[in-house]
C-alpha cells in the first residue's frame, strides 16, 4: 500500500469509528446555535484542497451574521485590536463578530467538528496542512506547491506548536514541514498532542 492509501484507509476507520458518537455531540451542537443567535447552523467557505482543487469547507457557524459592520467599528475604538488584526488576522481577547456560545465552541475546537464530512467525502484529512483560502495565495507564495500536494487537514502542525499564537508565516512554514516530512506515526503523534492542546485551551481564540 501507498502511504497516500494508509493516509486515506486510517482517515476513514477513525471517523467511522467516531461517528456515532459525533452525531449525537454535533445535534446538540446545532440545536444550542439555533437557540443562541440568528443564522445558519454551519458555516461553510470555499478552501484549497489537494492540487488546488477548491471545495466546500465545513465549520459550525461561531459568528453573528453580518458581522462585518461590528468588526469595523470596534477596530475603529482600538489602536490595539487593530495592530493585532492587521498581523493575525484574529482578535485574541475579544472578538465582537463572535456569539456567545461561539467563543466556548472556539476554546474547544468543537466548532471544527463539521469537518469529518469533509473527511468523509475524501476532501480533508484528519491530519494536514491549513485549508487556505483563495485570497491567501499571494502570502503563501512559493511555498503553495509543497502545500497543495496532500489534503489540508482538520488539525495539523502548527495547530499543535501554539495555534492561534502563530503569525501566518509560522503556520505557512510548519505546513510545509509536515508534507515534505509526513509519515502515519507523525500524523499519530500530532493527533495525539492535538488532543492535549484543545484540554489546555493554549493559543484557541
Amino acid at each position: 500500500l501507498t502511504n497516500r492509501m494508509l493516509k486515506r484507509i486510517f482517515d476513514l476507520f477513525v471517523s467511522i469509528v467516531l461517528l456515532p458518537f459525533l452525531v449525537i455531540v454535533m445535534f446538540i451542537i446545532a440545536v444550542i446555535i439555533k437557540l443562541d443567535s440568528k443564522g445558519s447552523i454551519f458555516y461553510v467557505s470555499k478552501r484549497l484542497g489537494q492540487n488546488g482543487k477548491l471545495f466546500n469547507f465545513l465549520k459550525f457557524r461561531t459568528m453573528y451574521e453580518n458581522n462585518d459592520k461590528l468588526l469595523e467599528d470596534y477596530l475603529s475604538k482600538n489602536e490595539k485590536a487593530r495592530l493585532e488584526w492587521e498581523r493575525y488576522k484574529k482578535l485574541k481577547d475579544f472578538d465582537p463578530r463572535v456569539t456567545r456560545f461561539g467563543r466556548f465552541l472556539r476554546k474547544t475546537s468543537l466548532d471544527e467538528l463539521p469537518q469529518i464530512i469533509n473527511v468523509l467525502f475524501g476532501q480533508m484529512s484528519l491530519v494536514g496542512p491549513r485549508p487556505y483560502l483563495e485570497s491567501e495565495l499571494d502570502r503563501i507564495n512559493d511555498s503553495i506547491g509543497t502545500i497543495l500536494l496532500t489534503k489540508p487537514g482538520i488539525t495539523g502542525l502548527w495547530q499543535v506548536s501554539g495555534r492561534n499564537e502563530l503569525d501566518f508565516q509560522t503556520r505557512v512554514d510548519l505546513d510545509c514541514f509536515y508534507v515534505t516530512n509526513w509519515s502515519l506515526w507523525f500524523g499519530i503523534m500530532i493527533l495525539l498532542k492535538t488532543i492535549y492542546a484543545i484540554l489546555k485551551q493554549k493559543g484557541a481564540y
